[in-house]
């Protein structure tokens, strides 16, 4: 009797160790956390990430399959701005849920396509197979008691020390906007190269927010505009002037 009642116990504790490793498999990374590391085949070889990427800026995007409309319009129209996101020293990495082969036949059909009057454009960036959603896991993308990929829609900015700062996702319906992720990286770039905040809207050589102080004792003595850079509009939001 206690020899079966031992090997219940271990029988058990087993299950739920093994359910709460899934479960941590499947929690969605916080933003400042370290992106998870993976290793994985590509369209591009294999892919060590982020060891591959140096000291550049990733931004990774998620897909639940190969071949599907929205994400193929998607595909396009990173396409159209991969040189942009190379000169924001940005690398951008694909993954999806479907195999390599798969993959590479999605590229290939993609790049013989007119798009928006736009000429036909080369795919450079990689393309990874997760067929076995061991990376979409990592992210939190799949749900520890579901098999199904259709909330693979995530995008994640990652910084040059390998945190995550920033996140999105979209449902399968929406396709994402690309200038708005170029728009959040340029920002964020902006933001830690000059030790600012930057307000809603703002685009590249908009004034920006300079840290926020607690109250209107404490702004300390702030240049008449004329002779600084520095304005404000209330004691809590005060703006920088970007040359």
């Amino acid at each position: 009797m206690k020899t079966k009642l031992l090997i219940l116990f271990i029988l058990v504790f087993s299950v739920s160790s093994l359910m709460a490793q899934e479960k941590q498999n499947t929690t969605l990374p916080m933003l400042g956390e370290v992106a998870p590391s993976f290793t994985a085949e590509s369209t591009n070889g294999t892919l060590n990430f982020p060891q591959d990427f140096g000291r550049d800026w990733k931004v990774i995007f998620s897909h639940p399959a190969d071949f599907t409309p929205v994400c193929s319009s998607e595909l396009l129209d990173l396409a159209t701005l991969q040189e942009n996101f190379k000169k924001m020293h940005v690398d951008i990495i694909v993954v999806s849920t479907d195999n390599l082969d798969k993959h590479t036949q999605w590229v290939k059909s993609i790049e013989t396509l007119n798009y928006k009057n736009r000429e036909q454009a080369k795919i450079k960036f990689p393309l990874v197979a997760d067929q076995d959603l061991s990376i979409a896991k990592k992210y939190g993308m799949i749900q520890a008691n579901s098999s199904s990929t259709k909330d693979v829609r995530g995008v994640f900015i990652i910084d040059p020390q390998n945190k995550i700062r920033a996140m999105f996702y979209y449902p399968m319906n929406v396709g994402r906007n690309m200038d708005e992720i170029q728009r959040t990286v340029t920002a964020l770039q902006t933001a830690d190269k000059n030790e600012v905040l930057i307000p809603s809207g703002w685009h590249t050589g908009d004034d920006v927010l300079v840290p926020f102080v607690k109250s209107d004792d404490e702004q300390g003595n702030l240049a008449d505009a004329e002779n600084s850079d520095v304005y404000q509009v209330a004691w809590y939001m005060r703006f920088k002037k970007m040359q």
